[in-house]
């Protein structure tokens, strides 16, 4: 079965997430929990090791692309760990993946922000629109 990106996007989250409360969790059975719902379970996509890893392995690069984009007075630190972890995905997304795989930017807000709708509040879905939209700015 074939897993589109906006699922692997939500995998991606999902793992992320289940990492930030617990970084010394097995990332192969993190995927394994992740994608059980897909019926029939697919092999891991590439595309969600590349964002999970990415993700991972940029974190502070990460930090320093969203932090000039954040309201006076906020820090990286004081996020929501969904907001900070959806900010990194389509900053990471956006900056870091390859140029074969490049998504629009359009894109990536529309899923940062479909990702803040299911995982979030309406609150942060504001709040993660105003930081892409000034942080994809050319």
């Amino acid at each position: 079965m074939t897993i589109s990106r906006h699922q692997i996007r939500e995998k991606a989250f999902q793992t992320l997430f289940a990492l930030a409360g617990n970084s010394e969790a097995n990332l192969d059975t993190l995927y394994e929990d992740v994608l059980e719902d897909i019926v029939p379970t697919p092999a891991v996509p590439d595309y969600l090791k590349e964002l999970v890893t990415g993700v991972l392995s940029n974190r502070e690069m990460l930090e320093q692309d969203i932090t000039p984009f954040l309201a006076s007075g906020w820090t990286f630190d004081r996020l929501a760990r969904a907001d900070r972890i959806i900010l990194e995905l389509a900053i990471f997304e956006h900056k870091y993946v390859d140029a074969q795989n490049a998504v629009p930017s359009k894109v990536i807000i529309d899923e940062a922000l479909n990702l803040a709708k299911t995982f979030s509040d309406e609150r942060s879905r504001k709040f993660i629109n105003g930081v892409l939209d000034h942080a994809f700015k050319d």
